[in-house]
Formats: structure tokens, C-alpha cells, sequence
């Protein structure tokens, strides 16, 4: 494959286990209804779903911190979560995927679930409960003390903002004062809005609505990717912009170099649900086992290619990104 022969990936893979990432974000729990459906309800025109089984995921940061370790990385998690079962579900899911937690507890915060019900392969419908104004002063310094105390070992940190309320001005700030301090490379996975804020940070990944809002260009022609791209470069002071774009692959704009587009290396869409979390956790991960950025942006495209081939918040192995290198050399 150009630009990550299989030798070299292989290589990179093996030594992702000697990598450790600190990922600061928006924690959730992801819950699933499975079931099929067979009727519509009388009572509206919306189908009833009969549910066979339920399963939860950690999601959001979690899920970041959850493709880290199974990469072969360590990971440790720094967030909030409320005082409820769906915050014990997250710490026994984390327990049992090795991630080390360094959560902070809100007494007067629920944490944020996201239940989607799944029937026939396809997502029904999804029904969130969350509280998504910045966490309070108290909570933010509780946040950075264990950021602070995590971050020694860690070779990246990983910001996973979904603006649920923890990546406020102060902590992205202190996250970036840090890093600085300790020569570490943070990756952010954006949300518009919070754009200003990860001005200084070495790599940003949104999509091609967040770049586009982000911006204000709409990305029609290669030209308007190509504009998009050094905008954004240029307005967050960034090292490298990697902007995911669906089917249309991946386009990775780094600074002093041209421009590099990765097809989709997905052959198969089930779900896309926390795609962008495998994305970010492969990128991080692949820098920390010395890979250049095109390296990292191309296994990090082999990695989303296989995550969106699983239904729900999947994970993904060395084996199946190796295993998806060759059958796309083949």
C-alpha cells in the first residue's frame, strides 16, 4: 500500500504495546437494544421494536481509551461521571479492558448515557440523557490534579471532546501548558465551538462537516479541500490536520508538506458509530511507536475501515488492521 508497506506496519503494530496514551474527554456510556421488528405501532407510525438483548459499551473517551489498549497500547482515562449505576457500569467495563481509571465523581452531575436501539442491522432510534454545561470550578480542578498525576509515563495525549462539559478554557489550557512541559504531542478529536481552544495542539481530526463549519467553507472540489485544509492548519497553529471524510477516505494536511489523500479502506458499513475514537487512538498510539503522520494516517484508515465493519461501539486489534493492509495490497 502506498505510503505503509506491510513489513513497516507490522513493525509499528508490535511496538504500539510499548506505547502509553493519556486520553482527557467526555466519558459515556454507550447502551444497545437489539431486537427486530415486525409491526407498526397503533399508536404512531413508528415500528415497534421487540428487544432480545441489551449490551452496553464505554463511549465517547472511553471508547478512545478502550481502542488504545486493544491496539496493544495502555491507556489511561480522565474524566467525569456522575454517582449512578451507569458510572459503576463504566468503571467494571474499564477494569476489564485494562484501562487505567482516573476518573473525577459529580455528586450533582448524572453521567452522560446514550441508549440507540438497534433492529435489523440498522439504528431505529437514539435517546440521550446527559447534562452538557461545563463542569464547576471544583470539578475542574479535581480533573487536572489527576490529569497531572497521569500524565507521567504517557508518551500523547488524546483529547476526545464531544462538548459535554469537561473540556472547558481552563482545561484545555492546563492540557496544553502540560504537554508542553513535558514535550508530549496532543491530538484532538474537535467539536465546533471549541475550535479557539485547541489552538497549539499537534494534530486535529474532524470531519468534513466540523472542518467545513469550522471554516466557513462548504468542500465541494478538490480545491475546497485543499483550502479547508491550510485554513485549518493556520488557524489552530496545528502540525497536522487529518480530515475524515466518510466514503471518501481520509485527507491528511501537515505542515510543510503536500497534501495526502488515503482511500476509504472500508469494504463493508455496518455502523459508524465510534469510528472517530478509533481513528484518533490509532493515530496517537502509531506516533508513540515512532511512525511518521502519513504512516499513522494510514493505519489509523485501516483501523476505521474495520471498526465500521462491526455493529456498535467496536474496537479494534493489530491483527485485523494487519489482516486489512493485505487484503487491500492484495
Amino acid at each position: 500500500m502506498k505510503h505503509l508497506s506491510a513489513t513497516r506496519a507490522a513493525t509499528l503494530l508490535r511496538a504500539m504495546s510499548r506505547g502509553k496514551v493519556l486520553v482527557v474527554g467526555d466519558v459515556m456510556l454507550d447502551e444497545f437494544l437489539w431486537g427486530k421488528v415486525a409491526r407498526i405501532s397503533p399508536e404512531a407510525p413508528v415500528p415497534v421494536v421487540e428487544v432480545t438483548r441489551q449490551s452496553f459499551h464505554v463511549g465517547g473517551a472511553g471508547n478512545v481509551a478502550r481502542n488504545v489498549r486493544s491496539l496493544g497500547g495502555a491507556a489511561v482515562l480522565a474524566g467525569v461521571v456522575g454517582r449512578d449505576s451507569a458510572a459503576e457500569r463504566i468503571a467494571a467495563e474499564l477494569h476489564s479492558a485494562g484501562v487505567e481509571a482516573a476518573l473525577t465523581f459529580a455528586a450533582n452531575r448524572p453521567t452522560t448515557v446514550k441508549t440507540r436501539i438497534i433492529a435489523h442491522h440498522q439504528q431505529v432510534v437514539r435517546a440521550d440523557r446527559e447534562q452538557s454545561d461545563n463542569i464547576q470550578e471544583t470539578l475542574e480542578r479535581d480533573v487536572l490534579d489527576r490529569i497531572k498525576r497521569a500524565a507521567p509515563g504517557c508518551r500523547a495525549i488524546v483529547v476526545s471532546d464531544y462538548r459535554k462539559g469537561v473540556i472547558t478554557p481552563r482545561v484545555m489550557r492546563e492540557v496544553l501548558a502540560l504537554a508542553r512541559r513535558r514535550r508530549l504531542p496532543v491530538l484532538v478529536d474537535p467539536k465546533v465551538g471549541h475550535f479557539p481552544l485547541y489552538r497549539g495542539v499537534a494534530v486535529v481530526t474532524p470531519n468534513q462537516l466540523e472542518a467545513e463549519e469550522a471554516t466557513g467553507l462548504h468542500i465541494r472540489r478538490a480545491a475546497d479541500l485543499a483550502t479547508a485544509g491550510r485554513r485549518l492548519l493556520r488557524q489552530l497553529s496545528c502540525q497536522a490536520a487529518l480530515l475524515t471524510r466518510g466514503e471518501q477516505g481520509m485527507t491528511l494536511f501537515e505542515r510543510g508538506e503536500k497534501a495526502v489523500h488515503i482511500p476509504t479502506a472500508a469494504r463493508e458499513v455496518f455502523d459508524v458509530t465510534g469510528a472517530g475514537d478509533t481513528v484518533i487512538a490509532t493515530v496517537a498510539l502509531a506516533l508513540c511507536a515512532g511512525a511518521r503522520l502519513v504512516e499513522a494516517a494510514v493505519l489509523a484508515n485501516l483501523a476505521a475501515g474495520v471498526a465500521v465493519g462491526k455493529l456498535g461501539t467496536a474496537t479494534v486489534t493489530p491483527e485485523e488492521v494487519l489482516a486489512a493492509l493485505n487484503a487491500a495490497s492484495a
